[in-house]
């Protein structure tokens, strides 16, 4: 016997991922994959077996129901309630769900992602190598978009091994980044007001970019307004035309036309990800030697 997992309740993309669609940026196909790589592979950990796949819920939640035969899931990410047929469960944490199992994820006090890891696998086409989601262009995942109620997601026994995914650097302290390759467009004085200044996390903000907002108006004066477009990745910091910074996530575009000042280690991006509307946050700057150390550890 199979088992199956419909959707009763999905917020704003909720999307199946797993590891990325990495190598295909130069056919202008970005990698997507979990917004946070640590929280996805914390979600497999106390699984005896996990599926590459999972299942990422943003800041609303999401309910489900389980049929068919008794499975294990594994629940990380942000801080989030979990409840499971109405008793109050540890998160993160790892459950077994029997057959018409209800679970609900609601809100908690921090973080924009969770997750949900199975030991079975997603039953959703591959599509160039990847189940993950890009609901910017239709790909992958389930139906390319993102859940909603009334989805039924076959559960299938695990014939793959996960990719491996980053691991978060832990602490609440400035996002590292290493300078971008039009770091020089901007003035000696921008450029230490930008490590000086702290910035908030704006509401704009999805799997495609987060946009900053900037107080102390370091990038007011700001007039690179465009460049011949090439190739972005996710942690590049772009300065919009009006003087905003955004900075690319893991769906972003596969090339951009506007000014990059910075990157954000991967290291951070996690962390980064995860800070909500309204968070502040400055910069430091390392160099490539650093972070590559950072990314190793």
């Amino acid at each position: 016997m199979s088992a199956v997992l419909r959707i009763l309740r999905a917020g704003p993309l909720a999307t199946v991922q797993d590891g990325g669609r990495f190598g295909l940026l130069r056919h202008g196909i970005g990698e997507s994959g979990p917004m946070d790589r640590s929280a996805f592979a914390e979600a497999a950990q106390g699984l005896p077996l996990a599926g590459p796949a999972g299942i990422e819920f943003t800041r609303a939640g999401l309910d489900f129901e389980v049929s068919g035969e008794e499975i294990m899931a594994g629940f990380a990410g942000g801080d989030f309630r979990l409840s499971i047929d109405g008793k109050k469960q540890a998160w993160p944490g790892v459950a077994k769900l029997r057959d018409g199992a209800r679970v609900a994820v609601t809100p908690g006090a921090a973080g924009n992602y969770g997750y949900v890891r199975f030991n079975r696998e997603i039953g959703v086409t591959p599509v160039l190598g990847s189940r993950a989601t890009n609901c910017m262009v239709g790909l992958g995942g389930y139906e390319g978009r993102a859940l909603r109620a009334g989805d039924a997601l076959a559960l299938e026994p695990v014939t793959e091994v996960p990719q491996a995914v980053s691991r978060r650097e832990e602490g609440d302290g400035p996002i590292r980044f290493v300078w971008g390759l039009h770091a020089d467009l901007f003035s000696p004085k921008l450029r230490q007001r930008f490590l000086s200044e702290s910035f908030e996390i704006s509401s704009r903000l999805d799997r495609m970019g987060v946009r900053l907002t900037d107080p102390g108006g370091v990038f007011m004066d700001a007039h690179i307004l465009t460049l011949v477009s090439d190739a972005v990745v996710a942690g590049d910091i772009q300065i919009l035309g009006d003087g905003t910074p955004i900075v690319l996530m893991r769906d972003h575009q596969p090339t951009g036309g506007y000014p990059r000042i910075a990157t954000i280690l991967s290291a951070d991006l996690d962390r980064f990800a995860q800070m909500r509307p309204g968070s502040t946050l400055t910069f430091q700057s390392v160099s490539p030697r650093n972070a590559y150390a950072a990314r190793s550890r």
